[in-house]
């Protein structure tokens, strides 16, 4: 048995600049980070030559191309494994539509725990490259690269993409560190959404795009220097840029709670993820989280911490 441990992510500033069709011609740039809240996979290998996955349903099928569930079926024709295993996912939270990032986690978390199953051993790159090849490839998700990246490397990341790659680690003071933790809070807005259905209707208006690039780049700058406030502002600018991009990343009740939120003291914020349900981020100064909680009663709030690693094998008997 083999257990993989990949952490959701809440993606900052930079959003869409990560989609192949600008990076490739005018390079991007996101800052987003992994958080302590996971996606289990477990896998393991049965007497029999049938494949069982577990998730919301269970499949039991005798053939790969026989599974339903595509992220699972075109990951188990890449590693080349076609019989005799069992999969399950656990999560922490309800995952599907959630905005964190739990596709490409699932993606991330059963190629990790596969690379040991198998004994191909990935790197960092390899997960990433390999999810992107599934979900965008292969199954033609109109999505960016952000998402495996991050959950790939882990950790409070500047993605600058185009030409070569590059996956920065934020160095900054621990307290910095602390404090940007601490002024995030997340809201859940009782609603789920798929991100294929939002991000079809994405238009990417350079223009915008080469603004949310500045904006991430103005992040990490005021992160440097302890300018947390300043961090906010920005999430604030930028998530009236988003909605510029596609209508359906908001709606009327998601406008007033963040409505609410502002005016109890949140300095800025934006739905994390495609947009149109998930989680609400607002970031607020210690000292008025308790009224922006207040405020926000009516919906369940996701405590959380930053996490400093990407996918993980946890357990290996194999």
């Amino acid at each position: 048995m083999i257990i993989s441990k990949t952490p959701l992510r809440i993606s900052l500033l930079g959003g869409n600049t990560d989609f192949p069709e600008y990076y490739k011609k005018y390079g991007g740039v996101v800052l987003t980070t992994t958080i302590d809240k996971y996606i289990y996979c477990i896998v393991s290998k049965r007497f029999d030559d049938q494949i069982w996955i577990n998730y919301s349903v269970k499949e039991i099928v005798t053939d790969v191309k026989d599974i339903k569930h595509n992220l699972v079926r075109e990951v188990l024709k890449i590693m080349e494994v076609t019989q005799g295993v069992e999969i399950t996912f656990l999560s922490d939270i309800p995952s599907e539509g959630s905005g964190l990032g739990s596709s490409s986690a699932v993606t991330i978390g059963l190629l990790n725990a596969l690379s040991q199953y198998t004994g191909k051993q990935l790197t960092n790159a390899e997960l990433a490259s390999l999810a992107c090849r599934v979900e965008i490839d292969i199954l033609k998700k109109p999505i960016g690269v952000q998402d495996q990246l991050i959950l790939a490397y882990g950790g409070l990341r500047q993605l600058v993409l185009g030409g070569a790659t590059q996956i920065l680690k934020l160095e900054i003071p621990d307290s910095t560190m602390k404090d940007f933790d601490d002024s995030l809070m997340l809201f859940y807005t009782n609603k789920t959404r798929k991100a294929d259905t939002i991000l079809k209707d994405l238009k990417l208006d350079n223009k915008i795009l080469d603004k949310n690039k500045q904006l991430a780049n103005q992040a990490v700058t005021a992160l440097k220097v302890g300018d947390i406030n300043s961090v906010g502002k920005l999430l604030h600018e930028y998530w009236e840029l988003k909605k510029k991009l596609n209508s359906k990343v908001t709606d009327e009740e998601i406008n007033i709670m963040y409505k609410k939120a502002r005016k109890a003291g949140a300095i800025g914020g934006k739905i994390v993820g495609a947009g149109g349900g998930g989680f609400l981020l607002v970031m607020v100064p210690t000292e008025k989280q308790d009224s922006v909680r207040k405020a926000l009663s009516d919906y369940r709030e996701l405590q959380f911490r930053f996490d400093t690693y990407g996918s993980r094998i946890i357990f290996n008997n194999g």
